[in-house]
C-alpha cells in the first residue's frame, strides 16, 4: 500500500504540542507500517529533522511552500501521487486527498475558550477542522473529551471517530552534571520551585497560576519560586503586565523555550507541577510530570481529568476548579506540607502513566489507517 504522511509538523526545529505528537507517532509507526511504502511530506529545508532511521520502503519528500501548505503544494503532491492513504497528524486535511485520508483532532480550544483567539484564528481552524472531518475516511481524537466535543459541536457521526490515546514520553537519561547545569542556568535549586511547561498563553490560565502564587506566598509564607517555561502566546502582553505588577515578582522566572534537556530537568527538581489549564484536548505534560515522581495539580476540565483517572481506578493527581486560583493555592500547599498526602499522589501518577505508551498509539493508529470504508 502506498501511504503518504503530512509529516510537516514533526520536521519542525522546535517542537510542542501537535508537533511533539507527529513527530512520535510517526517515529513508533515505523514498525507497524514497515512493510508499506511511505512517504513523509515535509517543508523544504526540514528534512534533517527527521531524525530517526526510516525503514528501507520508507523515504522523505521536501516541497517548497512559502504559503498555502496544505491547500496548495500539499493538494498538488496528492494529486501527483496517486496514494492509498493519508495520515493527517494535524488539523488539516488537503483539498485534494485520497479517499482513505485518516487525520488527528486534538482539541477544539478555539471553540471552548474563544477569547484566548483571535477572530481570524477561530475562522481557520473551525473551517479546517470541520473540512477535515468531512473529507476523512476516519477521525482519531485524542480523548474521549475531543470526541466528545466534536460530536456535539460539529455534529462528526461516532461511527467516523476513533479514540486514542498519546503516549507519554520517556525522560531522557541526564548524568548529575548535565542536569546541574540546567537548574543553574536559571539560579535555582532542586525543590524550591514549583513548575509550569507548555505555551505561555492566557489559555493555559497563567493569570490564574499568578493569583495562586500570590496566595501561596501572602498567605502560606512559602519559600519556594514559581517558574513558568515554554514560548509566547496568545495574551502574553497581558500576562507580562501580571507579571511586572506581581507582589512577587523576584521569584517568578520565565524561561522562554527550553530545551528537551532543561525541560526534564526543570520537570524533575520541580516541588510540584502545575497544569491548571482551562481546557486541554489531552495533556501530555501531566503524564511527563508523573512518570519522574512529579506530585501534580492540573484542572478538573476538559480531557485533564480524563487523563488523570481511569474509569474506575483512583485519581493520580490532586484535580481543581482552574479558576478558582484560591482552591488551586491550598492544594500546592497539601501537597508541599502533607508527606503521605504527597507520596500517595505521586505512586498514583506512576502507575497511571502505565496506560499510555506511543508503541500502542502506533499499533491502533496503524489500524486506523490501513482499515477499509465501513
Amino acid at each position: 500500500m502506498k501511504i503518504a504522511i503530512d509529516a510537516s509538523p514533526a520536521a519542525k526545529h522546535l517542537r510542542t504540542g501537535i508537533e511533539e505528537y507527529s513527530y512520535q507517532i510517526i517515529r513508533s509507526m515505523r514498525e507497524t507500517l514497515k512493510d508499506h511504502d511511505v512517504v513523509l511530506f515535509v517543508r523544504r529545508g526540514t528534512a534533517a529533522n527527521i531524525d530517526f532511521r526510516l525503514p528501507d520502503r520508507w523515504r522523505v519528500k521536501e516541497i517548497w511552500s512559502p504559503i498555502l501548505w496544505t491547500y496548495g503544494r500539499l493538494s498538488i503532491a496528492m494529486f501527483f501521487g496517486r496514494f492509498d492513504r493519508l495520515f493527517v497528524p494535524g488539523h488539516i486535511v488537503p483539498p485534494i486527498h485520497p479517499d482513505g485520508t485518516v487525520s488527528v483532532v486534538h482539541g477544539l480550544e478555539y471553540e471552548v475558550t474563544p477569547d484566548a483567539f483571535t477572530k481570524s484564528e477561530h475562522h481557520r481552524m473551525r473551517f479546517g477542522v470541520q473540512k477535515s472531518c468531512k473529507w476523512s475516511r476516519y477521525v482519531i481524537c485524542v480523548s474521549n473529551n475531543t470526541k466528545s466535543d466534536l460530536m456535539r459541536l460539529y455534529d462528526i457521526p461516532q461511527r467516523k471517530i476513533r479514540v486514542i490515546y498519546e503516549g507519554v514520553n520517556a525522560p531522557i537519561k541526564m548524568d548529575a552534571n548535565i542536569a546541574h547545569a540546567a537548574l543553574a542556568k536559571f539560579k535555582l535549586a532542586r525543590g524550591e520551585y514549583l513548575f509550569f511547561v507548555g505555551r505561555i498563553e492566557s489559555r493555559k490560565n497563567i493569570i490564574g497560576i499568578l493569583k495562586a502564587f500570590e496566595v501561596l506566598k501572602g498567605h502560606f509564607a512559602i519559600p519556594h519560586k514559581l517558574v513558568l517555561a515554554g514560548k509566547e502566546g496568545n495574551g502574553w502582553e497581558e500576562i507580562l503586565r501580571a507579571i511586572n505588577t506581581h507582589p512577587n515578582k523576584k521569584d517568578i522566572i520565565v524561561t522562554g523555550f527550553v530545551s528537551t534537556e532543561e525541560k526534564w530537568a526543570l520537570l524533575d527538581g520541580a516541588s510540584v507541577f502545575l497544569f491548571p489549564t482551562l481546557y486541554e484536548g489531552f495533556g501530555l505534560p501531566v503524564l511527563e510530570a508523573q512518570q519522574i515522581g512529579v506530585p501534580v495539580i492540573t484542572s478538573n476540565t476538559s480531557a485533564l481529568q480524563e487523563i488523570a483517572k481511569a474509569p474506575g481506578e483512583e485519581q493520580s493527581a490532586i484535580l481543581v476548579n482552574p479558576e478558582n486560583p484560591t482552591e488551586i493555592a491550598e492544594s500546592t500547599q497539601t501537597l508541599l506540607t502533607d508527606q503521605k498526602e504527597r507520596d500517595g499522589v505521586i505512586a498514583k501518577g506512576l502507575r497511571n502513566t502505565q496506560r499510555f505508551s506511543w508503541e500502542r498509539a502506533a499499533k491502533l493508529t496503524t489500524k486506523v489507517i490501513l482499515a477499509g470504508p465501513k
